[in-house]
């Protein structure tokens, strides 16, 4: 691609975002400006103009990478093993132990430091 190409490529995506971003706030000076209007009518509004928004925006280039990241991030969930039932709840029953036993380890600390201190001062 020739520098002249990319230029003529960024100069589109910045109006892009304009339109976005001038998107993004007619949505909240209409959100406030209606606001006696009943509240299905302005969340439709705002969902039409979220996927408004959302579909210039996904035509720039960052939007794009935005998309393929999306696309490349379900693909890593897949590949993810997850635990059984029975492994998530060993694992919590393991870590309420540990907080239990580091629990009373921290109160008997603390109130042998408290007597201790309360015999110094007197």
């Amino acid at each position: 691609m020739t520098p002249k190409a990319e230029a003529q490529g960024s100069r589109f995506d910045l109006l892009k975002w304009l339109v976005v971003v001038a998107l993004v706030i007619v949505g909240v000076v209409g959100n406030q400006y209606y606001s006696a209007s009943p509240i299905l009518y302005r969340v439709l509004a705002l969902l039409v103009i979220a996927a408004v928004a959302a579909f210039v925006g996904l035509q720039t280039a960052k939007g794009k990478s935005f998309f393929v990241l999306v696309k490349e991030a379900r693909t890593e969930i897949r590949k993810v093993v997850w635990p059984t039932r029975q492994e998530t709840t060993q694992t919590t029953l393991i870590v309420v132990a540990v907080v239990l036993v580091m629990a009373l380890l921290l109160w008997g600390l603390d109130s042998l430091l408290g007597w201790l201190v309360s015999l110094i001062v007197g």
